[in-house]
């Protein structure tokens, strides 16, 4: 079983695209630990410069742009994050996440195949599934996506399949479910923050008066809808087992969470014993196209690619990005 423990066979020299960002800067640090040689590559529109790792060379510029340029001189893989990601924008203006997403995607695959760069791990998501009747959510379900990120996302999913059999591409496509934590210094800070966790200890800062709670009668132990939430450091440990396990011509899809679900009041509820903060809340009606349950079924990833989520505990999570949200204020 591999490890990421271990020191990789042979360094590999790779490019990840939006490494500035909240899984991208951790996915570095992650690889920069593991003996790779990194070359980030972000526009910085919403990542954050210092948040490249200190070991990693960093490169301003669109994902795509420079790509063509960067990947002349010789890579061993690209490991792509650069991406639109909020949803209520996409259905505002879905034009820019079609150009951003995709189009953008589409010149980093030609500039890989140009220059002979021969592996991919891509940054997909769970919102490919849309509203799955079924939990925990297998990769063999129906992709129907609900809103035009997914539907991005999907699309380049299908985009890497093809480029992988007509071109010998070695290609991973991780679809991360709730995403939460921090690690070694990295961690979440969006401008626009849509994310639970992060939104909960924005209370307990003083910088929101308290959270809101969409919906309370789902069916569900609590009444609260209940998602999946994984360590940002078990997500980036997939990243790097998936660059071991990429194989050329084909194109292999995971999907990454810890198996578990935790409700809307569960994770309120941990913040609440994490940061010792009362966190207000108010129950508000429910938002339209939330599913009751999304949870992944993660058994795929755990049987080709070794991998297992080490930190699934709820508080622990908390914590991580608790102390991560302290550094930054302090």
């Amino acid at each position: 079983m591999s490890t990421v423990t271990e020191k990789p066979s042979k360094a590999l020299k790779l490019v990840v695209t939006g490494g500035a960002g909240y899984v991208g800067s951790v996915c570095t640090a992650r690889l920069v630990e593991a003996g790779h040689e990194v070359v980030v590559v972000d526009d910085l529109s919403t990542g954050h410069a210092d948040a490249v790792h200190p070991a990693a060379r960093f490169v301003e510029g669109d994902a795509a742009e420079t790509a063509e340029t960067l990947l002349a001189e010789g890579f061993d893989g690209v490991l792509h994050f650069a991406a639109k990601s909020l949803v209520g924008e996409s259905m505002q203006d879905p034009g820019k996440y079609w150009r951003g997403n995709v189009l953008t995607s589409l010149r980093l695959l030609d500039a890989m195949r140009a220059h002979g760069t021969p592996r991919l791990v891509f940054s997909s998501t769970a919102a490919t599934y849309g509203e799955p009747e079924q939990s925990p959510i297998p990769e063999t379900a129906p992709t129907l996506p609900t809103n035009t990120y997914g539907a991005t996302k999907l699309a380049i999913d299908h985009a890497i399949t093809t480029y992988a059999r007509a071109h010998g591409l070695a290609a991973v496509s991780l679809r991360y479910f709730n995403v939460a934590g921090a690690y070694g210094g990295f961690g979440e800070r969006h401008a626009t923050e849509t994310h639970l966790i992060p939104i909960v200890l924005q209370v307990a800062t003083g910088d929101r008066d308290q959270v809101q709670i969409y919906g309370e009668d789902y069916p569900t132990d609590d009444g609260t809808a209940v998602r999946d939430y994984i360590h940002v450091a078990d997500l980036a440990d997939a990243h790097l087992l998936a660059l071991e396990h990429a194989t050329a011509g084909e194109h292999q899809i995971y999907n990454l969470g810890n198996g578990t679900g935790f409700s809307v009041r569960q994770v309120i509820e941990a913040c609440r014993g994490v940061t010792g903060h009362p966190i207000p809340a108010a129950v508000a009606p429910r938002r339209a196209g939330d599913p009751a349950v999304l949870v992944a079924a993660s058994d795929r990833a755990r049987e080709d690619l070794g991998w297992k989520p080490e930190r699934a505990d709820l508080a622990g999570i908390v914590s991580d990005a608790w102390a991560f949200t302290q550094t930054r204020r302090g």
